[in-house]
């Protein structure tokens, strides 16, 4: 069972941050936590990163006044003017949650957040709590940059021939073998990166950045192309597991686009995070019920 003591807690680095910054006026995410979340600072700016995987389709909501202009393939011109921030990340509804926390007050860091969160509900293929990856901050006002690293190390337990077949000492294939297995997961440090990221520079809790996540994850969303496809494409390794077969392949197939994909176990993970903090993902229950898989 992976303990916390095996999680390398989110680094800050030599750049430290002269005071919090309370307003942001822009912060990005790409990959896995794909977004640019700009808050509202007519004076003081702020700037957020983090990252991990692979970017796919994006989404774009200005958090001011906007106006439209076309774009044709080759066209660099902006796709979308306003004032106050934007947003921008592969899902419209973590867009639109990230939006909402900077109108009604929040910061970068908090937008980010929440963000993240959010795309741990429609894009589970590349985010979620059960990963890692970084974050990158920057204040405009201090010109200094600090930077969180929060991925994944190797469980406690881990031993040196873990990818080694026994039977021939060769190592077991990479797909599906060790990608599906246990023993290629690591302890995840996605949480703890959040909960760091807040603390530092945040205005709100994880509790209040969670909350919308969590929402969306128990009323659902609608199935877009790219979730079907991918849905499909893992569909041979989640045979392997009931819960998850059930949840993604109701009737042993994808749901088809524009359907409901709900997530009701997620949203009670997120809440139960809300209410009593990381350490219940990573020695509480939540952690026994990883371990136990």
């Amino acid at each position: 069972m992976p303990h916390d003591s095996s999680l390398r807690r989110p680094q800050l680095s030599r750049h430290r941050l002269g005071r919090r910054a309370r307003r942001g006026v822009a912060l990005g995410l790409t990959a896995v936590l794909a977004a640019t979340l700009p808050s509202f600072a007519p004076a003081e700016h702020a700037f957020a990163t983090a990252t991990s995987s692979t970017p796919s389709r994006s989404s774009t909501h200005p958090a001011g006044h906007t106006t439209s202009v076309a774009s044709r393939p080759d066209d660099r011109r902006a796709v979308a003017r306003g004032r106050g921030g934007a947003v921008s990340s592969v899902d419209p509804q973590a867009s639109r949650i990230g939006l909402r926390v900077l109108r009604s007050g929040g910061n970068a860091a908090d937008a980010a957040v929440a963000t993240a969160a959010a795309l741990g509900v429609t894009e589970p293929y590349s985010a979620g709590i059960g990963g890692g990856g970084y974050f990158l901050y920057y204040d405009a006002h201090t010109q200094r940059v600090s930077t969180l690293d929060g991925r994944e190390t190797a469980p406690a337990g881990i031993t040196h021939d873990a990818f080694l077949d026994p039977s021939t000492g060769n190592p077991y294939p990479f797909f599906p073998d060790l990608v599906t297995s246990g023993v290629s997961v690591g302890v995840p440090g996605t949480l703890a990166t959040w909960q760091q990221a807040l603390h530092r520079w945040g205005t709100r809790s994880l509790s209040q950045v969670l909350s919308p996540a969590a929402r969306l994850a128990r009323t659902g969303f609608r199935v877009d192309k790219t979730f079907h496809l991918q849905t499909k494409e893992n569909a041979e390794r989640f045979y392997a597991f009931p819960a998850t077969s059930h949840l993604y392949l109701p009737g042993g197939k994808p749901r088809p686009v524009g359907s409901l994909q709900r997530n009701p176990d997620l949203a009670r993970t997120y809440r139960l995070i809300a209410d009593r903090g990381t350490r219940v993902f990573y020695r509480g229950i939540v952690a026994r019920e990883i371990a136990r898989m």
